[in-house]
């Protein structure tokens, strides 16, 4: 008989917020009213871009604070910025595994958005199997030669900075030689290439690294050991990328969409049904990122949570995306795509994007293993003797 796994939060929770009266509501108002039109730079220094990070970048914010931070922000008009690679996948891991120097050198700009970050993870032969990557890493004296490849660098074309995974070591499970960088992107020998995407928009590159020097303070944590921070990374990478809007934090979020769906005239039986169930799973979600905040407070760490939440997220706005899609017809989608960029027309866009949610960030697929094993405690799949895993996974220890 299997058995489940202990769960790491209460069944039961009170989604209710404190009253208006509420001292953290007050001091939050406060500070509102002293900026009220306030510059990520003021966010930043007051610890609202990151608010669950500890003193002196965030806040040392529990769930329940959060949401009241979110609240009042709302209420005051004031628009927070989109949880970025750095903020949102860096920063953390440079948290969990950096030293005082990196954190002191990197988290103040990261926070500020002076800095921006891309992620150099995936390769082309090693996608939801990471641990499989072949970009080396050679030390030479006081630095380490880069010689290899990466594939889908979001953004690397226009970034400062790049978190960067290599391998130290070729002995023993391929995750035991792995190590964990940070890049500056202006060093020597690195080559972007774009990729088109069917939607018009370039933001995915291919990156290629020959002779590339990286000093040995960038180097995070200890040499062999990356693939633990690389988990750090790539859990809070699931929860940012279900996070913000409804394209992994681009283009329209729940609002819009709902706003967009009411602008139709009288739809049909069928579509308004087909509304009814996106507006429940948008419910759900933002019940389901109230319970990740609170397993975040508890150990800091989203867990297997993050995988669930990605999986519902990501067809949570395909289906978005389909439904505004079926409501204009087809002409829109025939005058031409736009880039992640454009706001002439979003949805067409936003439609031509959106396969690319259940393949991103960890394919559908690896979430559900993920949400099998970790949630609902199912054996793993067998691996027979003498053959390859079918199924490989980047959370395989």
């Amino acid at each position: 008989m299997v058995s489940k796994p202990t769960p790491r939060f209460s069944k039961n929770i009170d989604f209710s917020l404190p009253a208006d009266s509420d001292p953290r509501r007050i001091e939050i108002r406060g500070w509102l009213n002293a900026h009220p039109s306030p510059t990520r730079q003021d966010l930043a220094q007051a610890g609202f871009i990151a608010p669950h990070w500890p003193d002196p970048w965030g806040r040392s914010a529990g769930a329940e604070t959060q949401l009241l931070i979110d609240q009042e922000f709302q209420t005051a008009g004031v628009v927070l910025p989109n949880v970025s690679i750095g903020v949102g996948w860096g920063g953390p891991t440079i948290l969990a595994g950096g030293t005082e120097e990196q954190k002191e050198r990197f988290l103040p700009p990261m926070l500020a958005g002076t800095e921006t970050w891309c992620q150099l993870f995936s390769e082309p032969e090693a996608g939801s199997d990471l641990a499989s990557l072949r970009t080396k890493a050679i030390r030479d004296g006081d630095h380490y030669l880069i010689n290899g490849s990466k594939l889908w660098s979001s953004q690397a074309e226009t970034s400062d900075w790049g978190i960067l995974l290599a391998r130290t070591s070729s002995e023993g499970p391929p995750q035991k030689g792995i190590s964990y960088f940070l890049l500056d992107m202006r060093t020597p020998g690195i080559e972007i290439r774009p990729v088109l995407e069917m939607s018009g928009g370039r933001h995915f590159n291919e990156t290629f690294f020959t002779d590339v020097r990286i000093p040995l303070d960038c180097l995070v944590g200890q040499e062999n050991q990356g693939w633990s921070l690389a988990k750090v990374t790539l859990t809070n990478e699931r929860v940012s990328l279900s996070e913000g809007g409804v394209l992994w934090g681009l283009g329209p979020n729940d609002d819009q969409v709902l706003d967009k769906l009411r602008s139709f005239d009288s739809p049909s039986p069928v579509m308004r049904q087909r509304i009814a169930d996106l507006y429940t799973e948008m419910v759900i979600l933002k019940l389901l990122n109230q319970r990740i905040m609170s397993a975040q407070m508890a150990d800091g760490d989203p867990g297997p949570l993050s995988s669930l939440r990605k999986a519902l997220g990501d067809r949570h706005g395909q289906k978005a995306m389909a439904l505004v899609a079926d409501l204009r017809g087809a002409a829109p989608l025939l005058d031409g795509h736009y880039p992640y960029h454009e706001e002439e027309d979003l949805w067409p866009w936003g439609y031509f994007f959106s396969p690319a949610l259940t393949i991103g960030g960890g394919t559908s697929e690896v979430q559900r293993n993920i949400i099998g094993e970790r949630i609902l405690g199912l054996p793993r799949e067998p691996r027979l003797p003498n053959y390859p895993n079918p199924h490989p996974r980047k959370y395989d220890d």
